[in-house]
């Protein structure tokens, strides 16, 4: 087992292990075959943990699938603020935001 390999601990996602060892390379690799990895990240979506001198320095990834990650980061701060406005208390019910839209669509009408 190599330094970078008890570095990186299994990811899961939806219960399935995701495994890393086969998307690791050393930066000479990247060097020498560019072209190559990036259609093959491109086709098949994993990303490439990129080695220098034994150890994961950079991650190339597919640029949807940058994309995708990036929303669904964005919705979670969202859904963690939310939480938090909860727990603190931050919150009106939904009758009172019903009733307030309400009177507001009523005066834009008139």
């Amino acid at each position: 087992m190599t330094y970078l390999q008890t570095k990186l601990r299994p990811v899961t996602f939806f219960g399935a292990a995701m495994k890393y060892s086969n998307q690791i390379k050393p930066i000479s690799y990247l060097k020498a075959h560019a072209a190559e990895l990036i259609r093959e990240i491109n086709k098949s979506g994993e990303p490439l943990i990129v080695t220098q001198n034994g150890e994961a320095k950079v991650v190339v990834q597919d640029i949807t699938k940058y994309d995708q990650e990036q929303e669904t980061l964005a919705l979670l701060k969202i859904l963690a603020l939310g939480m938090r406005q909860v727990e603190e208390g931050n919150v009106v019910p939904y009758e009172e935001v019903f009733d307030q839209l309400e009177k507001e669509l009523l005066e834009d009408i008139r």
